[in-house]
């Protein structure tokens, strides 16, 4: 029994070495800058270091440990190299934050989470940072929204990885080869990434400024290179480009892909598309009506920020243009509401996901049609998704259940976290809120001098958000079962 665990942990160290070299090659990403910005060379070591130590690592664990041919691994393994991924990620990524935006340790590993996990919250002051630090958070989101997994899969061949996105919460795939699937993934964020640049730079953003809010608008990042976020530029066009950008983002990978090869029909019957043409309008107008036009000047203003401000919340992007302190209490549920509910399922966004809120709406329904049917009529609820359309079993609506109940208790609980440590009520659950869902719209908690402890209950949040509980809860589990095993 030992001699075969220590063959599934030399599996999952390769595997998981395969993933750091990914991992290392994107922390020296930002380098490829340096002939624009000459000037900031000197801080070419805090990324050059860290990138290729994890890359040099991680290659060697690949070669040496994964086998020749490749094994299946099962959810559970899955699990543990997630978790072990995701861990030496974003802890190699501290130190080209230390090292060149000045921060501590605690602020380091909160950025580096908000960054890997597609949050947006930030303590780096970007009016004074370098290129260098504001390309490598826009880059660790762009990484972090596709999938440190689906990235890997890009490399893997057949069943081995198909435990990797499941182990993220992705259990669609494109095509019934896992390896093609991962490919065509790709192929949707890269044609997305490169159009954004293009039509952001056409809008009116310079080229810098246009990759980073591509970059982090495909993800559902929301990291900025301005303070004021998108209402730096207080412009209609190119927050009209940010907002198909955050709709691209929070897709389904599965729908977009029918959008993109002109199966309309199928998208329209899709249980997600219907509950988001149902929030958006209603939101909207809900926000427009009883928030925006009492406090800006023109109608066309108001529009534009209750709409721009809805599409971000309800995407987990967490793009702003205005501040929120001066909003009325029905706009602060409304956005909560939507950064809870969140995006599409096998999207880059987060919250609870608009197909698990679908699917406790047919189940309402369901139960409500059965207790007026005949005792031994024999029914059960059906939902789109994709192109096929699924019975949802006792089993599945159990499991969606548990999981938005347990969603909403962590959520309790970091609320009452950050309202010990002093702050108003109302403050606490918008900012756990966008935490949870990795969002990343802030009401002001979430700065720099903020306390320890709040940090770092912060970033234990974005990560259980980001992975959805069971991957961490498994991942921890079975680490901590195996281990001593290991050790005997």
């Amino acid at each position: 029994m030992q001699k075969y665990l220590a063959q599934r942990y030399q599996t999952i160290l390769g595997y998981t070495g395969l993933i750091c070299l990914i991992s290392g090659l994107t922390i020296l990403t930002p380098l490829l800058v340096l002939p624009v910005y000459p000037e900031e060379t000197f801080f070419a070591w805090g990324y050059l270091l860290p990138g290729l130590a994890l890359a040099l690592v991680g290659a060697l664990g690949w070669k040496s440990l994964a086998p020749k041919p490749a094994l299946s691994l099962t959810l559970p393994e899955g699990a543990v190299i997630v978790v072990l991924a995701w861990v030496m990620s974003i802890l190699t990524s501290t130190f080209p934050l230390m090292a060149t935006a000045g921060l501590t340790f605690t602020q380091a590993v909160f950025e580096a989470t908000s960054g890997w996990t597609t949050t947006g919250l930030s303590v780096v002051d970007v009016e004074q940072s370098t290129h260098l630090t504001l390309l490598f958070r826009s880059v660790i989101e762009l990484v972090g929204g596709a999938g440190l997994a689906i990235v890997t899969l890009s490399a893997l061949a057949g069943p081995v990885g198909a435990s990797l996105p499941a182990a993220e919460g992705r259990t669609e795939q494109l095509a019934p080869n896992v390896r093609r699937s991962a490919k065509l993934v790709l192929t949707i964020y890269s044609g997305y990434v490169a159009f954004g640049i293009v039509a952001l730079r056409l809008a009116g953003m310079g080229w810098f400024d246009a990759v980073n809010h591509s970059f982090a608008a495909l993800s559902t990042g929301g990291f900025s290179t301005r303070a004021d976020s998108i209402g730096y530029w207080d412009s209609p066009a190119i927050e009209a480009v940010t907002i198909v950008l955050m709709l691209g983002g929070t897709l389904n990978f599965v729908t977009s892909y029918l959008l993109l090869t002109g199966r309309f029909q199928a998208v329209r019957k899709n249980g997600e598309i219907r509950l988001q043409a149902l929030l958006i309008p209603a939101a909207t107008a809900l926000l427009f009506l009883g928030v925006t036009t009492r406090l800006y000047p023109t109608a066309s203003k108001a529009l534009r920020v209750a709409l721009f401000e809805m599409v971000s919340a309800l995407s987990t992007t967490g793009f702003s243009t205005v501040g929120y302190t001066d909003w009325s209490s029905l706009g602060w549920l409304i956005m909560i509401a939507l950064m809870l509910i969140g995006g599409g399922a096998g999207s880059t966004a987060g919250g609870i996901k608009q197909y698990r809120i679908y699917i406790l709406y047919r189940a309402l329904l369901w139960e409500v049609k059965r207790m007026m049917l005949p005792q031994r009529a024999v029914t059960e609820p059906r939902a789109w998704q994709g192109e096929n359309q699924h019975f949802l079993s006792d089993a599945l609506i159990r499991q969606v259940s548990v999981l938005v109940f347990l969603y909403l208790l962590i959520f309790g609980i970091g609320s009452c976290v950050t309202v010990a440590y002093g702050y108003p009520l109302p403050d606490s659950l918008f900012e756990y809120a966008s935490t949870l869902s990795t969002v990343g719209l802030s009401v002001g908690v979430t700065a720099a001098d903020a306390p320890t402890g709040l940090l770092w209950t912060q970033t234990v949040g974005m990560l259980l958000g980001r992975l959805e509980f069971f991957t961490i809860f498994v991942g921890c589990m079975r680490l901590c079962q195996d281990i001593p095993a290991l050790l005997r």
